[in-house]
């Protein structure tokens, strides 16, 4: 091998190792629902307390929906418990209720979609979920950042969307 070859691998070299490296864990996670509406995670694997933002387009602005983290339900059901509960406050960010036609005692605690049905949020998941009953590690079981349509429409599991989220271990 020529010393000019030689002098620009090792260049090539020291230029890759200098670029930041991108992990599978922070590559964007889409997935679609049923009416064509996407949601969207930075990423599905995080270490506990981390921020993940969620994006979410072409959502049917009358449908009411909640955006949260809760045990991954079996087909059909409501995604229950989740953490921090229903927001009643509409502060925090573990869970929202994004609607732009909310009744009347929700206006000022939904949060409006932007148009085209679009809201971007960011969300602080713990690895546990907080019950009456105790704490659920959810390094154990599979749970996910939900989207549901809201009370309104409580018993309509056609807006339901998914995404699994994994916990990694904590870096030493």
């Amino acid at each position: 091998m020529s010393a000019r070859i030689r002098s620009t691998l090792l260049i090539a070299c020291a230029i890759t190792l200098m670029m930041p490296q991108v992990s599978a864990s922070t590559k964007t996670v889409t997935v679609k629902g049923s009416y064509g509406q996407t949601l969207s995670a930075s990423t599905s694997k995080i270490s506990s307390g981390a921020a993940i933002t969620v994006k979410g387009n072409y959502f049917d602005e009358t449908v009411g929906i909640y955006l949260a983290f809760c045990v991954m339900p079996a087909k059909g059901q409501v995604p229950t418990p989740c953490g921090g509960g229903v927001n009643k406050s509409g502060t925090g960010d573990i869970s929202y209720w994004i609607s732009s036609n909310p009744p009347p005692y929700g206006v000022g605690l939904a949060r409006e979609f932007q148009p085209g049905g679009r809201f971007v949020r960011t969300m602080h998941i713990g690895s546990t979920i907080t019950t009456p009953d105790g704490k659920i590690d959810c390094r154990k079981i599979v749970c996910a950042i939900t989207i549901r349509a809201d009370h309104t429409r409580e018993d309509d599991r056609t807006h339901d969307i998914y995404i699994p989220i994994t916990f990694t271990s904590p870096k030493k």
